[in-house]
């Protein structure tokens, strides 16, 4: 009995390995064959893989098993397949390319049930085949999965009461429909998770709805695309939707082939709302001339979303006054662009307007009248843009207003130079009147670098200069310290006495630690608490210099920080990662 066995798996293998000269054709109940001319190969790929003992592997080797996992080779796949394949065909009688499409495609079901004979390797075939006598399978994982389906996808669909396909007669009958009708397997998953109903018609019904499609005009192939991409028109009266969006396009000039063409692979669409935008675009006021031209020229607007982005963005422009003319040139002129991208973009524009300033009157004046010009431009973020043009957001502003076609040349990407200065820019007069006050000469190179590093007004760069004065450091000290470390003006009143009082009052450091390390005061107090509270840590340890300055401890990164100071001790790793974590939380 084993050595028959063995005959029948082997015969098998044969019968479905790629290496093999003849394919049978099934006709009508007789099998006949047709020779495929080959070149065999049995020597493996110069460029195969490696496992980490440097064997050779094939790239569909896999690995299964609990205990380390073991290694599947491409043969011993195909020997675990043609094990299945049999069992399916031969014990559980079902169709030869039902069986053999369930055992290709079904890799994890396969890996799951090669898991179960992990000790049982030598010859995979014959452990699968006996496995598979004393434990049926879940015939539905396999047949799922085929379907193009995933575990967590399928899962939910299982039948509670059945475990044999040929016991559910409906679902294959309507299988085979969908299958005959000439949709791929590997897509009539996502039909059955999305309407299973549809596979519990009785006979005859599935085939009619489909051909009910064909007397409106369309092809099979048409069909065929329509269904995979929205399986829903299957079941109800979704049908019906279907057909006014294609009585709609047809009325228009717009053929049923051009609108399978749009129709992408694995993208859902929603006839329903693609209807609803066809009936807006109607009401502002398209010919059928300009509808068809809107449409052909920019398909995104119906096929995106099924139209749901076109009309958000239709009702965004409402928001700001746009009338049908509006939104007539608006689509008209619509840019080669993404209608989701178009629309990103416009609603960046429009908070950047916010942002700068801009009152709501000239705001929708801008959104109304330049809808293409902000829906192409991806602009920069505003405070790296305020910095690049060395101005404030009142100047930016009134620039675009009086010229929005400005925005394009602040793009992502662009190289923005600085606005030339104006003499009637009082932001300007007042920072050159507080840098001159400090010592700066008019027109130098200093002047110039401290007027676009330099944020605020003249009055808070004056107060924020004053804080330091009032802890104790002459004019002459600040004056320097701004020099080499610019950016510690650009922090607020409050910020600059906190942590000056931190520095003072908690670490403990002169006041004149700052003229060394005026950067002490870009950090935040966080860093600089871990820092130290680690320091006087390893200190109190005895491995630390207790006589370190506090640019040492405060400014280099945290790798260097660890390596040089923190991993002295053994427990210097775990006490700073306590403290920082105690730090952070507070």
């Amino acid at each position: 009995m084993n050595h028959l066995q063995k005959l029948r798996i082997s015969s098998v293998l044969k019968w479905v390995s790629f290496n093999f000269s003849k394919t049978p054709v099934w006709e009508n109940g007789s099998c006949s064959y047709y020779h495929i001319p080959q070149n065999p190969r049995f020597y493996s790929s110069k460029r195969a893989a490696k496992a980490d003992n440097g064997q050779d592997l094939d790239e569909t080797n896999t690995v299964v098993g609990g205990n380390g996992g073991r290694l599947i080779s491409r043969v011993d796949r195909q020997e675990a397949q043609a094990a299945l394949l049999e069992y399916l065909h031969s014990t559980r009688s079902l169709q030869f390319m039902d069986a053999e499409n369930m055992s290709r495609n079904s890799p994890l079901f396969l890996d799951k049930l090669l898991k179960k004979i992990d000790n049982e390797m030598d010859d995979v075939g014959r452990s699968i085949t006996r496995f598979l006598r004393y434990h049926p399978i879940n015939e539905f994982e396999p047949f799922f999965e085929s379907m193009g389906l995933k575990p967590n996808e399928y899962s939910p669909l299982l039948p509670r009461n059945l475990m044999f396909l040929n016991d559910d007669e409906r679902l294959l009958e309507n299988y085979y429909v969908l299958r005959d009708y000439g949709i791929e397997r590997n897509k009539i998953g996502k039909i059955y998770k999305e309407v299973a109903e549809a596979f519990r018609y009785d006979y005859g019904v599935l085939l009619s709805k489909l051909e009910t499609f064909e007397k409106m005009g369309l092809t099979q192939s048409n069909v065929v695309k329509i269904v995979a991409s929205s399986p829903y028109v299957l079941i109800g009266k979704a049908n019906i939707v279907l057909f006014k969006v294609l009585e709609k396009l047809k009325s228009i000039g717009i053929h049923y082939g051009w609108i399978e063409e749009q129709l992408l692979e694995g993208n859902s669409y929603n006839w329903g709302r693609m209807l609803e935008l066809l009936c807006l675009l109607n009401k502002i006021g398209y010919s059928k001339e300009q509808l068809k031209g809107l449409i052909v020229q920019n398909p995104g607007l119906l096929f995106e979303g099924s139209g749901s982005t076109t009309s958000l963005l239709i009702g965004f422009l409402v928001k700001f006054g746009a009338t049908s003319n509006d939104l007539s040139s608006t689509f008209i002129n619509f840019p080669q662009l993404e209608v989701e991208k178009y629309f990103l973009n416009l609603r960046q524009c429009y908070h950047f307007l916010v942002e700068v300033e801009m009152n709501e009157q000239e705001i929708g004046r801008i959104v109304r009248l330049h809808p293409g010009l902000l829906g192409s431009c991806y602009l920069k973020k505003l405070n790296s843009l305020l910095v690049c043009l060395n101005t404030g957001r009142k100047r930016l502003c009134e620039i675009i207003i009086k010229n929005p076609q400005e925005l394009r040349n602040w793009v992502h990407g662009s190289r923005v130079k600085p606005l030339p200065k104006t003499r009637g820019d009082k932001l300007v007069v007042e920072k050159t009147k507080f840098l001159l006050g400090l010592g700066f000469i008019e027109n130098s190179t200093e002047m110039e670098k401290a007027l676009k590093l330099f944020r605020g007004k003249g009055a808070e760069l004056q107060e924020r200069f004053n804080c330091f004065i009032n802890a104790g450091l002459t004019s002459t000290d600040v004056t320097e310290m701004l020099k080499n470390a610019p950016q510690i003006i650009n922090q607020t009143k409050e910020v600059i006495e906190m942590k000056i009082d931190y520095l003072v009052n908690e670490l403990g450091q002169p006041i004149s630690s700052l003229i060394a390390f005026p950067a002490y005061i870009s950090y935040t107090t966080q860093r600089v608490s871990l820092r130290y509270s680690m320091y006087n840590w390893l200190k109190d340890q005895g491995r630390v210099d207790p006589n370190l300055a506090l640019s040492t401890i405060v400014a280099c990164s945290d790798k260097i920080f660890i390596k040089q100071y923190v991993n002295h001790h053994p427990s210097g790793l775990v006490v700073w990662e306590k403290l920082k974590k105690q730090i952070y939380s507070e």
